[in-house]
C-alpha cells in the first residue's frame, strides 16, 4: 500500500498539476470516442498500450475480455456495454485479448477452476470459444492452442457483441465499428482480426493525432 500512496501523491503533484485544464475539463463532461474492452490481467494496460490520454478511452475489465450476448447475463458488462453506445455514443469498440491469457488457459483445462464455483460459471460465456477450439484445433497443442484458443475467443465476444441491442443499431447505422486485437505482451506487436481474410494480421501504420 505504500508505494500505491507514494504514487497518488506523485500523481497529484507531478501529473495533476501539469493537466490541470485537463483534469478540469474532464470533472463537467466524458466525451470517449473508444469503448476498450480487455482482461482483467495485471500486464494490461489500455492507457499505456495506447498512449491515451484519461478522457479517450471507456474501459471495461473483466477476466478473459468476455461479452455475454445479451439474452444471457444482463449484469455489470451489459450495462457497461449499453451506457458506452447508448449514452456516450462512442464510435468504436475494440476487444483486446493478450497472451498468456489466464482465463483462456483455464478454459482449455477447467480442473484449474474447480475450487472456484463463480469464476467457472463466469467462463460459460465463453463456451462458444471451448467448442470452436476443441471441433477445429486438434491438430495444435501448448502454446499454439492456447494462442488460437485466444485469438477465437476475440472472434467469438466480436459475435456477441452484436446481440446487444445498442451495438447492432450502431452497426446497421454505421456509426459504430467493431475491432478485435491480440496483445502480445513479449513483443508488444497489437495482432488485429480482419473480417475479409478471416484471419489476424499484425497492425500497421496508424496517423499521428
Amino acid at each position: 500500500m505504500d508505494k500505491l500512496i507514494v504514487g497518488v501523491r506523485k500523481f497529484q503533484s507531478e501529473v495533476f498539476a501539469a493537466q490541470r485544464d485537463l483534469f478540469r475539463e474532464l470533472s463537467e463532461k466524458q466525451e470517449p470516442r473508444i469503448l476498450f474492452i480487455t482482461c482483467s490481467d495485471s500486464r494490461m494496460d489500455p492507457l499505456i498500450l495506447t498512449q491515451s490520454q484519461p478522457g479517450e478511452l471507456f474501459i471495461l475489465r473483466n477476466v478473459g475480455n468476455i461479452v455475454p450476448s445479451y439474452s444471457g447475463t444482463l449484469g455489470g458488462t451489459t450495462a457497461t456495454i449499453e451506457y458506452a453506445v447508448g449514452l456516450l455514443h462512442v464510435k468504436h469498440i475494440v476487444v483486446c485479448g493478450h497472451t498468456d491469457c489466464g482465463a483462456m488457459k483455464a478454459l482449455l483445462y477447467p480442473d484449474l477452476i474447480q475450487d472456484l464455483p463463480a469464476l467457472r460459471n463466469w467462463m460459460v460465456q465463453a463456451e462458444s470459444t471451448r467448442r470452436i477450439v476443441r471441433e477445429q484445433y486438434t491438430h495444435l497443442k501448448d502454446d499454439a492452442l492456447l494462442l488460437a484458443t485466444i485469438q477465437e475467443n476475440v472472434r467469438s465476444q466480436l459475435d456477441h457483441l452484436k446481440t446487444h441491442p445498442t451495438v447492432a443499431s450502431g452497426l446497421r447505422r454505421k456509426s459504430l465499428s467493431l475491432h478485435g486485437w491480440v496483445y502480445a505482451i513479449p513483443t508488444a506487436e497489437i495482432w488485429t482480426y480482419q473480417d475479409a481474410r478471416g484471419e489476424f494480421v499484425r497492425l500497421e501504420g496508424g496517423r499521428e493525432p
